[in-house]
């Protein structure tokens, strides 16, 4: 490290838990953010700020006059510009020694597969099933950890899959595909706007853990927020034997998902990204 970085990092290299090992790791690792919203502006704030070596920001929204009342990477004389551009100027306003990549365009498929491939840690920032399964997939191929948060109305929720692992969850054992959920919006339902900074910079810290390789990680729990009584649930789920992402049945491992019709249509887009 040099000597700017010493002194930048030096809260950090302090904590016996991490120290200038756990700091060189981070400064290291590439993170994939997938959505640039309400979860994926703090995520994005304070992985750069703690000086995640590289950071791919995808997004493929423009800054709305709407999102400014959470999405705090974003500013009202940047509404119109890209989410992707507009959160690049931040984080490098943030922190002008990390490689930040920008990237505005819908996510799936082999893109997908591709940048997911290249990252260390995925943060899941988005608000849509579809989007999060078709993430899912791809870390569950590609071994690599997935950090998901979700924000709407007053409730949060937040778990790590660390794919790396044979006997983790993956987002499937706990939310399988198909079944009847209800997707909910914060274009329709509304969102409490520091909620979205809660599990958004909750994300940052368990992605931050597996960088450096401190602590234990949100595997196989699934922390429930209520913001109006601030009250946490904590749920433990384990690995679905029969999972048909990650079970032994499953085509994903060996990449076959990507030529099954339909995977194309998977998309980061959503009409009101909360990540």
């Amino acid at each position: 490290m040099t000597d700017d970085q010493l002194l930048r990092y030096s809260r950090h290299i302090l904590l016996d838990a991490l120290g200038i090992e756990g700091q060189a790791r981070i400064l290291g690792s590439h993170a994939l953010v997938i959505g640039a919203g309400g979860l994926g502006s703090p995520a994005a704030l304070y992985l750069a700020s703690a000086g995640i070596g590289k950071i791919t920001l995808v997004d493929d929204d423009t800054v709305d006059f709407t999102n400014l009342q959470r999405q705090i990477l974003h500013t009202q004389a940047r509404v119109g510009l890209p989410k992707a551009e507009s959160g690049r100027q931040a984080l490098s306003a943030i922190n002008p020694e990390i490689e930040i990549v920008p990237l505005q365009q819908r996510l799936s498929g082999a893109a997908l597969d591709a940048l997911v491939s290249s990252a260390d840690i995925v943060l899941d920032c988005t608000d849509n099933f579809a989007t999060r399964h078709a993430i899912n997939r791809a870390c569950v191929h590609h071994r690599k950890p997935l950090v998901s948060g979700a924000a709407v109305r007053f409730d949060g929720q937040i778990s790590v899959y660390d794919l790396r692992r044979d006997d983790s969850p993956c987002y499937h054992c706990l939310f399988p595909e198909g079944e009847d959920v209800e997707e909910v919006r914060c274009a329709v339902m509304g969102v409490f706007a520091p909620l979205t900074g809660i599990i958004g910079t909750m994300q940052a810290a368990e992605a931050l853990k597996l960088a450096a390789g401190i602590g234990e990680a949100l595997t196989g729990r699934l922390l429930l927020l209520d913001a109006l009584s601030m009250e946490w649930r904590s749920v433990r789920f384990k690995k679905d034997s029969d999972c048909a992402v990650c079970g032994p049945s499953g085509n994903v491992r060996s990449g076959e998902y990507l030529h099954q019709p339909g995977e194309d249509r998977e998309s980061a887009s959503s009409a009101c990204r909360l990540g």
